[in-house]
């Protein structure tokens, strides 16, 4: 087990004041090192701050690069890896649709600044324009950076509040800094499965492993909380795998019975997994359940290539997993149309179960499927591009700009 991120949220002010960003760093510089004195690797700190909007006031584009350009030079003066300057929200029918189209110059302008857009809630509805525009900001990124590697610090956000230390859905929403703790520990589920004779011992193993893991960190978290007077908002504990086998949460899923990932039986050990990871006594934050992202899987990825599952397959697993659709590698001529359509079924998802989820969809220029993914990035194994339907939902799009789902009570 690792800690994929130790993610600190905190107000910021437009200009930017200097003070409260080292302030931040030398939190999160503290909470590197005491993890390291318990030998527990931290390999991120990370920085939220409320939805840029919010922060600079000014929809112009420029101005929202100014700021992101900046925020990015005192991150790297101070050592802060990765800075997510929150979603555009877009969650109610009069939600100002222009910085959508401003991301990728913010994407081609920076390099560890992450955003995206909240287009759904469960109390409000879908937006459609929203998710649309966004569609078309992933195809735009696609094609305007390396392989479409850009896209990996966008997602498309649903139902997904604050607080969450997982890039790129993490965003702070006012009040006093708190800081929350993101881990990589697929290897506790493969560990606790391949010994387990039976289904109930298999979710014991699993459980115990969970929450001595958690004591571990919380031992340092107490003393973060004691001297620097931070909350604590908790563990964000969703089993992130690691392109290595022995860190694979689909080989996990594979040890607990599974005989390929995609197979039958992978909706019931993907919900398995993720009440394992809610019923375990820890302080829970975030998505707090099965993180499948293609790309960061080598099992994942390998079952890609091999052709076991689907985008849809992936969506199925979304009503009962943590995250959603994440580093779904699909071919670069992807139509934004069928690209909105995807994402406007996984917020469905999100608002009819009342759960976050997000979709980080990557089209590959110049690939079709089933042709080779490689990227040179330690996080990534390689893989295959996944087949989409070439059918989107255009018509939808032009009946509605924004629907509520739930708005109208059944008849009795």
């Amino acid at each position: 087990m690792k800690i994929r991120s130790v993610t600190a949220f905190t107000n910021v002010t437009w200009p930017l004041d200097e003070g409260t960003i080292a302030g931040i760093a030398r939190f999160l510089t503290d909470s590197r090192l005491r993890f390291g004195e318990a030998s527990i690797e931290v390999q991120t700190v990370r920085l939220a701050t409320p939805p840029f909007l919010d922060v600079i006031g000014d929809p112009d584009p420029a101005v929202l690069v100014e700021f992101a350009r900046t925020l990015e030079e005192l991150a790297t003066k101070y050592k802060i890896d990765y800075v997510s300057i929150g979603p555009v929200v877009a969650t109610t029918p009069l939600a100002l649709l222009m910085s959508i189209h401003a991301l990728p110059e913010l994407i081609a302008q920076t390099e560890k600044i992450f955003s995206g857009v909240l287009f759904a809630a469960d109390n409000s509805g879908l937006n459609l324009a929203a998710a649309h525009a966004f569609a078309q900001t992933v195809s735009k990124v696609a094609q305007a950076t390396p392989n479409g590697f850009g896209n990996l610090r966008l997602a498309a956000l649903a139902n997904v509040p604050s607080g969450v230390p997982f890039f790129p859905a993490a965003y702070h929403q006012g009040g006093s800094v708190y800081f929350a703790i993101a881990t990589e520990a697929a290897d506790l589920a493969v560990n606790a499965f391949n010994r387990a004779r039976s289904l109930t011992e298999a979710r014991k193993r699993l459980l115990l492993a969970i929450e001595a893991a958690a004591a571990e960190i919380l031992d340092v978290v107490d003393g973060l909380v004691d001297d620097h007077q931070w909350r604590f908002k908790g563990i964000d504990f969703s089993l992130a795998p690691f392109p290595d086998q022995a860190r694979s949460i689909a080989a996990a899923i594979e040890s607990l019975g599974v005989d390929a990932f995609g197979g039958s039986g992978t909706v019931f050990a993907t919900a398995f997994l993720t009440q394992a990871i809610r019923q375990a006594n820890i302080p829970h934050t975030g998505f707090s359940g099965v993180m499948l992202p293609v790309l960061e899987d080598e099992i994942l990825a390998q079952r890609a290539a091999e052709g076991r599952f689907s985008v849809n397959d992936l969506l199925l697993y979304s009503a009962v997993c943590g995250t959603g659709l994440d580093t779904v590698p699909i071919p670069g001529t992807t139509s934004p149309d069928e690209i909105a359509a995807i994402f406007l079924d996984m917020a469905t998802l999100a608002v009819a179960l009342n759960k976050p989820l997000t979709a980080r969809l990557m089209p590959i220029p110049g690939l079709a499927v089933g042709e080779k993914v490689t990227f040179d990035f330690e996080y990534f194994a390689s893989s295959r591009v996944l087949p989409v339907k070439n059918l989107g939902a255009a018509r939808l799009f032009q009946k509605s700009s924004f629907f509520n789902l739930t708005s109208n009570k059944p008849r009795h």
